[in-house]
């Protein structure tokens, strides 16, 4: 192309053409420029130097910064670093073919930059860079739970009740922000907050929806961090609002779960359904917001996670990250894991979302031991609706709908959408219009008025192309009785989730279900030579689906919540760590909404929603681990992290081994290790553990040394420590389970244990030993001071081979009613 169009200007042209093809030739050349030019992308960059709370080692041994950070040996060394990445941008980059986003320099020394791969890799090169990632962007990992976790009755009393619990502790939150104004945030003056948080600074940034007044003593900071978003994406100022403010509703309803004020009424569509409060309703909030509407980058992310242990938040909450494992490094050193090593390093506590991959194995996003992975289970409660047919059977179904006519008692007829499409209409006559009730305009609103119409599932459900607020808004517009959306043999079971409807509708996921309405519908109607219906006999009534039960079998994993083992590396090599570490509620929890649910259209002007994920497991887990900071208040992270797991319970209500749920509607298996950790987290004993397991940052760096085949030079790279020391074998790393990911013939392995409690105690040692070893414990007993430590041995020896972990557990059994509890798993390869 390029050779003609230069033979083409050498040529003679005449002067009257002369402009328009200058016109012409100008565009083909911008085009042609477009087609080459390379696509910017986010880049985060780790550089050499101590950031701001490690320079110089001023930590305490809590891991809590001594050296005030605004200090003005603090402020010169952060504008030191700054202005270091500046240079080097400058001198190493051309001009123009970069925009610099963030400095981080408080818990990791780098910055993220906009620019192309080829301006990437000559910073990969540059002298001072450790490390340069392409950011892979951040996704959401999308009451009744104090209750069921025995909160009220024992936690929040040894604590001075709901208006104490969580009293002097700050939680923050990396998420979509938070909405002031709801009744979860406010604050109450007639309750004023009595602790000194003074080791907490932070900021009220305003901005669109977010006034200064937000910030009232419970919300304590709020920051919003969005030059990454803005980098990738034309953001849509109706709901991308740069302030703190949350459209999505996602950090709103995850900050009220972990501390959300007490007692605070659900009331969606007029109807009331009880009363909502956080784990620790005492606890102030620090908002970070970081993912938007449109977007999400690790970039803005790890920017909060950075200003957050800067201002000093306890706990920190990341029900948001990365969704898929690094392609270029391994797990545990990605730049989002980096950061939250460093965070505990500075003396934060890290509850984590495991992830919604579930329930295939080996599919967590939450790898490193240095964060507590926290998997999803259901309650007891559950939602059930049901559709009475005229012959007086009941169908079960789901849908917080209210009943129909005459309190669901009086009968009202039934309609296939179908046998009501107009049959004149000029519209396609495809699923999405036929069978579906997407569009009002094929349907007949005569036949459909004031009568219970049958929507079936089909392609458009399927490809993800129709929506049940469609249904919802053709009931409203074509004045159905009700709807029943029911699944459809061609496609099999699907999974349901209760869901506020504005009408009365009940969702019927399962084909055998769904056969018995069609089968009654066929026997009570008459149809014509055509097969036109002229006479509609099938009545129905939708009963009420808004009255909660508290009955059956709990918890069970659910089937989203994302599956160990854990792994080392893209390739899914497993690693010598328990993931996830626990379980918590995570399975239709009701919680705070934003009303403009920005990415959640059926949800739009409620102020709560019933959502399901490990996003709202997490918080669940953070608000615990803020009890147990409040009540054990010189406990570091890995202390609260043991507590958490050792005293978790593996089985359920009814006495029996945790449940999980598997690939199919109502199919269950006994749940193991790599579904839900050590267990579900039990509060009342995490505050008073008896034993715990520390591992601090000097441990970790031990840990990623004696990792098989790591190159050392990578762990300094990404985290700035050489390798002067490390583990015997990475299972040596002092973790409240321990996790063989290969064992060939015999293996032994340390565990330290401390006793926190205030008295002398004597402890026994059992172990029920995984499927194909023999584990020994030395000593069988022992018996520990306050304070004191006691090593372990733990040795496991294969005495049959197999393809597949097993899995068993040791029991310290104390003299003072302590039960410490480890979690065994391990893949025997081999006999010698």
């Amino acid at each position: 192309m390029f050779p003609s169009l230069k033979m083409i200007m050498a040529d003679k042209v005449d002067t009257s053409a002369s402009s328009s093809f200058y016109a012409l030739l100008i565009t083909v050349l911008v085009i042609v420029g477009s087609c080459c030019a390379e696509e910017r992308s986010v880049y985060l960059v780790l550089m050499e130097e101590e950031p701001v709370a490690f320079h110089g080692s001023h930590l305490s041994h809590e891991g809590r910064k001594v050296l005030a950070l605004d200090s003005e040996v603090s402020k010169a060394h952060a504008k030191h670093l700054v202005d270091s990445h500046d240079h080097l941008l400058q001198s190493n980059l051309e001009t123009g073919s970069y925009n610099k986003l963030y400095s981080f320099k408080h818990i990791v020394n780098g910055f993220s930059v906009h620019t192309t791969p080829s301006q990437a890799n000559k910073l990969k090169v540059a002298p001072g860079v450790k490390l340069v990632e392409k950011d892979r962007g951040a996704k959401l990992m999308t009451t009744y739970t104090p209750q069921f976790l025995g909160l009220p009755q024992e936690v929040w009393a040894k604590e001075g009740g709901d208006k104490n619990a969580g009293e002097g502790i700050v939680i923050g939150f990396v998420d979509t922000g938070i909405t002031p104004e709801h009744p979860s945030f406010t604050y109450d003056p007639l309750n004023p907050f009595t602790s000194n948080i003074s080791h907490f600074s932070g900021a009220c940034e305003t901005g669109p929806r977010f006034p200064s007044s937000s910030c009232t003593g419970k919300i304590v900071s709020a920051r919003y961090f969005s030059a990454g978003a803005q980098a990738i994406a034309t953001l849509n100022t109706s709901v991308d609002f740069l302030s703190p403010f949350d459209a999505a509703g996602h950090g709103s309803h995850v900050a009220s779960i972990a501390a959300g004020n007490a007692g605070v009424p659900v009331i969606v569509d007029g109807f009331y359904y009880g009363q909502a409060s956080g784990m620790a309703p005492r606890a102030r909030i620090a908002v970070y917001k970081a993912v938007y509407p449109t977007v999400g980058t690790i970039t803005d992310v790890v920017a909060a996670i950075d200003q957050a242990t800067m201002d000093g938040v306890d706990i920190l909450t990341l029900s948001v990250g990365p969704d898929e494992p690094p392609e270029d490094t391994i797990t545990f050193l990605s730049v989002f894991d980096v950061f939250m090593l460093f965070a505990r390093r500075a003396g934060v506590f890290v509850a984590q979302a495991a992830g919604n991959h579930g329930p295939d194995f080996s599919t967590v996003v939450s790898y490193s031991p240095w964060a507590v992975g926290v998997a999803a289970c259901s309650t007891d409660r559950s939602y059930p609706g049901s559709l009475l047919l005229g012959n007086g059977l009941k169908v079960g179904g789901v849908g917080l709908s209210g009943p129909t006519f005459g309190d669901g008692k009086f009968l009202c007829k039934l309609v296939l959408a179908k046998d009501a499409v107009r049959v004149n209409g000029a519209f396609p006559r495809t699923p999405e219009y036929v069978e579906e009730c997407q569009y009002p305009e094929a349907l007949d609103p005569v036949i459909v008025r004031g009568r219970i119409v049958i929507c079936v599932f089909s392609a458009g459900f399927y490809n993800g192309t129709s929506n049940i607020n469609a249904i919802i808004d053709t009931a409203r517009t074509l004045g159905f009785m009700g709807f029943a959306f029911v699944a459809n043999p061609a496609y099999g079971d699907f999974i349901a989730e209760p869901i506020p409807f504005a009408v009365s509708g009940i969702i019927i996921p399962k084909v055998v279900d769904a056969q018995i309405i069609s089968q009654y519908y066929e026997q009570n109607i008459q149809r014509d030579e055509r097969g036109f219906v002229i006479q509609y006999c099938a009545r129905a009534a939708i009963r009420e689906g808004r009255v909660a039960s508290f009955a059956g079998q709990a918890p069970i994993v659910s089937r989203f919540s994302s599956r160990g083992p854990d792994f080392v590396d893209i390739n899914r090599n497993p690693a010598d760590v328990l993931k996830p570490d626990i379980l918590a509620p995570g399975h239709q929890i009701w919680a705070a909404w934003s009303p403009l649910s920005a990415l959640e259209p059926i949800l739009t002007g409620y102020h709560f929603a019933l959502l399901s994920g490990t996003s709202m497991a997490t918080p669940h887990t953070a608000g615990i681990a803020a009890l147990i900071k409040q009540y054990n208040p010189s406990w570091t992270p890995s202390m609260i992290a043991s507590s958490i797991s050792t005293t978790a319970t593996k089985y359920d209500n009814y006495g029996e081994v945790i449940l999980a749920e598997g690939s199919y509607l109502n199919s269950y298996y006994p749940s193991t290790h790599f579904d839900r950790g050590a267990g579900l987290v039990n509060p009342a004993r995490a505050i008073d553990p008896g034993l715990v397991l520390p591992a601090e940052f000097e441990d970790h760096i031990n840990f990623l040394c004696s990792l098989p085949g790591i190159d050392w030079s990578v762990i300094n790279a990404a985290t700035g420590e050489r390798c002067n020391r490390s583990l015997s074998h990475p299972a040596n790393l002092n973790l409240p389970s321990v996790t063989i990911s290969t064992l060939r013939n015999s293996l032994t392995v340390k565990r330290s244990v401390k006793n926190v409690d205030s008295r002398p105690e004597t402890y026994t040692c059992s172990v029920i030993s995984p499927n194909g070893t023999m584990v020994n414990l030395s000593p069988t007993w022992f018996r520990i001071a306050p304070q004191e430590i006691q090593d372990i041995e733990i040795q496991f020896r294969v005495i049959q081979a197999g393809g597949e972990f097993s899995f068993g557990e040791i029991v310290l059994t104390g003299s003072l009613n302590h039960i410490v509890r480890l979690p065994l798993s391990v893949l025997p390869i081999s006999t010698s």
